[in-house]
């Protein structure tokens, strides 16, 4: 996104219009972390002068091992390479879990940075994190924790929400995924959906790290 940073110049503080640019990158089978990425989207852009970028990561699964899965055909959000991500002044990464870690597409995309990792050109850069797992004892926590390995190799800083939902993080009426590491969502047997308190969640994940990159990107 593009925004006005304040940068010294003979002396004096002035604000000078200096490219913001973070973006959302994610995976999605089935269109569960496709719907949270999008609301996340829509939450970054409630924040004055923000423009998003969404990318969605290469698939790594023959066109019928994924027929037989019954996964739909992917949407027309363009594809990232590496090397999109040094453009980038922050990060929210999405992925759904496997055995309480991200997928594989994820982490093969990440494992293709290592040109960035030996410059370091992503560290000082903050990344957020969220997910959809299948149950609720499905990766909700571990999923976020396991990924942030990933972020500290490339010196990023990881930017949780915390509690700064408010209510909506002590929700226990119904069924919600999600976590003071990011927004998630539950996929169940595919069929469920993310909730309306899901994507609320998702839109303030958005909102709170959009905020936060621009302070960061204002005081470099």
């Amino acid at each position: 996104f593009r925004d006005s940073c304040l940068f010294g110049g003979s002396g004096m503080w002035n604000a000078v219009p200096v490219p913001c640019y973070p973006i959302i990158s994610y995976y999605s089978t089935y269109g569960h972390v496709e719907k949270l990425a999008q609301e996340i989207k829509k939450g970054a852009e409630s924040v004055e002068g923000v423009e998003v970028k969404l990318w969605q990561v290469p698939e790594t699964l023959p066109e019928d091992v994924l027929g037989l899965m019954g996964a739909p055909p992917k949407s027309d959000v363009p594809v990232i390479t590496p090397a999109e991500l040094s453009e980038a002044d922050g990060f929210i990464f999405g992925f759904p879990t496997r055995f309480g870690m991200m997928a594989g597409q994820f982490k093969a995309f990440l494992d293709a940075t290592g040109a960035l990792w030996r410059t370091q050109q992503l560290a000082g850069k903050p990344a957020g994190l969220f997910y959809s797992t299948g149950s609720q004892g499905g990766g909700q926590e571990t999923t976020p924790l396991t990924a942030i390995t990933q972020l500290v190799h490339h010196g990023m800083i990881f930017v949780p929400i915390g509690y700064t939902f408010g209510a909506g993080m002590f929700e226990i009426e119904q069924v919600k995924g999600g976590s003071p590491y990011g927004a998630g969502t539950y996929a169940g047997d595919g069929s469920r959906q993310p909730t309306e308190i899901e994507l609320a969640q998702a839109f303030h994940q958005g909102m709170y790290t959009a905020g936060i990159t621009k302070k960061l990107k204002g005081t470099a």
